[in-house]
């Protein structure tokens, strides 16, 4: 990580306070952060940074989903958590076995950082997929039975556990799938941080042994700590303050920039 510049260490912090801010109340930023994390590494390393920037971001997201459950320890439904949970951790195991085929080599790094821009595309259709269902009233009024929810949930579980695997991208997945539940608001927010908080320390030991978690990483990842806490505490006095659909659609902007960028 000597490698590593200012500019670097500055667009690493800012993309830990997105990403604490995604976790606070402001829903999607944190799938820039995954583009600017892939960037900034490939820039800094080449493109053995890639699969780095996955690793370097987990420690993060688990300080910032530690942040959220703490908010919203109260608001967690789990049995919404149980039906997607086993789901994940299959996703994850199969992301897990695709991961360590793409860093064979530098080709093969390649072809992951075209899939990392893939998947941000693909997360960025599903959130806009998001919004018009909750335009269409009465959708999520009357829920769905328990045959079609378990199904939603194994589907969305098995691709948000590669996906979330593969590029920590798997946001805009679980969301869609406890909209369509019909939870109220607290409830959204709280069930998601506790899904997300198990997902992410599950996938710990996994990236350990595909080594791109390190002591070298964590050297890294332990200052970013700091600003992705700051950014899950200010969301809420953020969203008061600013245009929060200037504030989304100038990300979901730059997501898609950054994704086709990685596609490209």
């Amino acid at each position: 990580m000597e490698s590593l510049t200012v500019t670097h260490w500055s667009l690493l912090a800012f993309g830990a306070l997105i990403m604490g801010m995604s976790k606070g109340g402001l829903p999607g930023a944190g799938n820039l952060t995954v583009a600017i994390y892939a960037l900034v590494l490939e820039d800094a390393l080449g493109l053995a940074g890639v699969p780095l920037s996955v690793g370097l971001l987990l420690p993060v997201l688990i300080s910032a989903d530690v942040t959220a459950t703490i908010v919203y320890r109260r608001h967690a439904e789990w049995k919404f958590i149980a039906r997607l949970l086993p789901f994940f951790i299959i996703g994850i195991l199969v992301g897990w076995k695709v991961f360590g085929f793409f860093q064979a080599n530098d080709e093969r790094v390649s072809l992951l950082k075209v899939l990392i821009g893939l998947i941000l595309l693909s997360m960025t259709a599903m959130h806009f997929t998001m919004k018009w269902r909750r335009k269409r009233k009465g959708d999520a009024a009357g829920g769905q039975n328990t045959r079609s929810s378990l199904a939603l949930g194994a589907f969305l579980g098995l691709l948000g556990g590669v996906a979330t695997m593969l590029a920590n991208a798997a946001g805009p997945v679980a969301q869609l799938y406890l909209l369509a539940m019909a939870l109220p608001k607290y409830a959204f927010i709280g069930t998601s941080a506790w899904l997300f908080l198990i997902v992410n320390v599950s996938k710990v030991p996994l990236m350990i042994d595909l080594e791109i978690i390190t002591l070298e990483s964590m050297s890294v990842s332990w200052w970013m700590f700091i600003p992705a806490v700051i950014g899950a505490a200010i969301a809420p006095l953020v969203v008061r303050r600013i245009n929060q659909k200037l504030f989304e659609g100038l990300v979901w902007f730059f997501i898609v920039l950054a994704g086709l960028r990685m596609v490209f």
